[in-house]
Order: C-alpha cells, then structure tokens, then sequence
C-alpha cells in the first residue's frame, strides 16, 4: 500500500513561480493524497485562480500570517490525520524532479528514526529556466559562533556533500516530514512566534530533542529559484525579520549562542548591515 503524501505551499506575491512548482508536482511518479496551497496575503491573489482547476488540490486564503502559521494551516487541513503518511512543506520557487517524491519515500522508509528527510537543493535561474549549476543548500549548519547558514551555498556543484548524514536542521524551502512525529506538537508544527525566517531549524532541533533524526541524503535533488542573492540584495526590513527571528530561536532553545544573535541585531538596526 503506497505511502499517503500529502503537499503544503504558502505563497505570498508567488505569480512568477507557483505555475512552475506546481507543474513539476505535476508531473509527479508517486500518487499525491492532497495538494493545499495557503494564501498568505498576496496583494493581488488572482494568479491563484488558475491552481483551483488542479485536481484534489485546495487553495486557502488568508491575511498575511507567515510563513510558519501558513505551514501549519495547511497542515491541519490536509495531513494533520493521516499518522502513517508524510507531508512536503514545499516552498512555490522550488521545483521538483518527476521522482523526488518517490525516492523521498523510499528514504523516509529506509531511515524509520527519521522525522525529517532532505537533499540536495540546487540553485535555479527563473529567467532564463535554467538550473545556475551552483549549490543552494545541503542542509542548515551552524558556526562556531552561531550563526546559521545553507551549507554550499553558490558553490558550483560538483558533486560535493555526497554522504548520507544526519543534519543540524533542515532548509525549510523543502522538507519531508513524517506526520507521526509531528503529531505531538498539534496545531503548531511549526511555532507560530516566528513570521519568517529560522522556524526550519527551530523545527529541526525540538524534533530532535524528541529523540528524531534529521537526514539528508544526495541522492534526493530540487531546485530552488531563491528570490535573493548576496545580502546585499535583501531589503532592509527582511534583513531585521531574520535577526530579530535568530534572537527569539536562542531565547527558545538558551545557549550562549545569543550573545551572537544580539549582535547581529544591533549592527542590522543600527548600522543596517
């Protein structure tokens, strides 16, 4: 009996990819039990009216609630009750081949102490639709002194981080998760405290102090068309989002680490790096 699987999206302003993500979906070797795209606040939501002539998939709209409230809406609307199944947290820019969903399957299946499973995110140029042949993340790590960041990232692939190994925290632009080991948390898979940005490792490390694994492995590849480049290219406001959210991550799970993360916020608010 196949494996239920069950797809979540939160878009917000996402006309110039959902079309794509959702044709590779698609496209798909593995059935598909339900597709939910939630709506966060788009200011012009028509692009999604063409998504509600898909078939078995359902669209939500809502304010703008964020990225984890989103996640968790979609959840309890499609996968909240299905314990044997596995949900897809997908971001609408990533972009899978027409068997991620069957191999991740099959890894889940292989790795039973496994609560999360991800691969090996590629870089994608959306306007040239073309894979950039550079790394986008291999997994969440964090340095010595705190900070957070997509292993490999602008790397040119070849084929480096090719070990399965269990992983700190898991890019949260596309994450297979066991239902069951989400279930204890409720309606808050993801903590709603967060708006946007490190709700992905925060996930990762309470489903670990659950005594659950987070693995990835190379055999498993997307694309994923981030809308950014260098910091540089990030808005003033998105940039205080993520350091305000790595500051809120630390007082959640206390390590010296903060002292980091406060830092980090003091330079972006007052020197705006």
């Amino acid at each position: 009996m196949p494996v239920p699987v069950h797809i979540v999206i939160v878009t917000h302003n996402s006309a110039g990819v959902l079309d794509t993500c959702l044709s590779h979906l698609e496209k798909q070797t593995a059935p598909i039990k339900s597709v939910v795209v939630v709506d966060s606040g788009s200011e012009s939501p028509g692009y999604l009216d063409k998504a509600y002539n898909l078939k078995g998939l359902k669209v939500i709209k809502t304010e703008n609630i964020g990225f984890a409230r989103g996640n968790n809406l979609g959840f309890r609307e499609a996968a909240a009750l299905d314990p044997d199944g596995l949900v897809f947290f997908i971001n609408p820019d990533a972009f899978l081949p027409s068997d991620y969903i069957s191999q991740a399957v099959q890894v889940t299946l292989e790795n039973p102490g496994a609560a999360v499973v991800s691969g090996k995110l590629l870089g994608f140029d959306l306007q040239a639709m073309k894979p950039t042949g550079k790394i986008d993340s291999t997994g969440v790590f964090r340095k010595w002194y705190g900070r957070w960041h997509d292993r490999g990232q602008g790397e040119e692939d070849k084929g480096q981080y090719a070990l399965i190994e269990n992983l700190p925290a898991a890019c949260g632009a596309l994450m297979c998760c066991r239902i069951k080991a989400l279930q204890p948390f409720g309606e808050n898979v993801f903590d709603p405290d967060f708006f946007l940005y490190k709700e992905d490792i925060e996930l990762s490390m309470r489903l670990q102090r659950q005594g659950w694994k987070v693995i990835y492995d190379p055999r498993l590849f997307a694309y994923h068309c981030r809308g950014w480049g260098r910091r540089g290219e990030i808005g003033y406001n998105l940039r205080l989002t993520a350091a305000r959210s790595e500051v809120l991550l630390y007082r959640k799970h206390p390590e010296y680490y903060i002292i980091w993360a406060y830092f980090k916020l003091f330079l972006v608010k007052v020197f705006r790096l």
